[in-house]
């Protein structure tokens, strides 16, 4: 933890060259989905302990949120190309928090350039947390390089189905998905392997889904 927030101080204080939002504006968020967390802001993601269905809520609308508001500076996944803080090193605890929030309410400006603009007005505490959460369970660097040869064994396995015994592989894919370490520090990542397996170990297996997050997210990795 302790180097995590080594790293990511260290990226804020580097990245002074970060792309200026201009006139870029807000996207807004439908959090409906999402428990109410009161009008005063909170300094703590309150999504983080509300159990697993609120959680995956959470990460599916951060996601979605953050791809149109915040990957053009700091990354598609959260991979900073160095021009803005990388995030994904943020702890997942209380410091991490303010940290966010305080960039999310008010903005970042510098030399009189905004390089942030201030999102909490405009799209409000559910979206912060949403984003948040999809934030800090973002798998570290090189966290599936281990079990890459065998992920692509299993995705074109399940491209190729005929059949077979579809729970081994759920359970086989929960046992990486429960390996893979964040870089925040979060107990649990939202990674390709835990997708999967969430999809094809549902009610109704969605295999070609499954096969999908599988492909982009091996990709990405690489």
């Amino acid at each position: 933890m302790f180097k995590s927030h080594l790293v990511f101080v260290a990226a804020m204080l580097t990245s002074t060259v970060a792309l200026s939002h201009g006139d870029v504006a807000p996207q807004p968020m439908n959090t409906d989905a999402l428990p109410d967390v009161g009008e005063e802001w909170l300094i703590e993601n309150p999504y983080r302990n509300m159990g697993e269905d609120v959680w995956s809520t959470a990460i599916t609308i951060g996601d979605s949120g953050y791809n149109q508001n915040c990957a053009r500076c700091h990354g598609l996944g959260v991979v900073s190309g160095g021009l803005a803080p990388d995030l994904r090193y943020l702890e997942a605890e209380e410091y991490g928090d303010e940290w966010y929030m305080e960039r999310f309410i008010h903005g970042y400006t510098q030399n009189g350039i905004t390089k942030m603009p201030a999102f909490g007005e405009l799209l409000g505490q559910k979206a912060a947390w949403a984003i948040r959460t999809y934030i800090e369970t973002r798998p570290d660097d090189g966290a599936l390089d281990d079990f890459t040869p065998r992920l692509k064994e299993i995705r074109d396995t399940l491209a190729n189905w005929g059949g077979g015994d579809l729970a081994a592989l759920t359970t086989e894919l929960r046992g990486i998905a429960d390996q893979v370490e964040t870089a925040s520090g979060a107990p649990v990542a939202d990674s390709v392997a835990f997708r999967a397996a969430n999809l094809i170990g549902q009610e109704n297996p969605n295999l070609k889904e499954a096969v999908n997050q599988l492909t982009i997210g091996l990709s990405a990795a690489e």
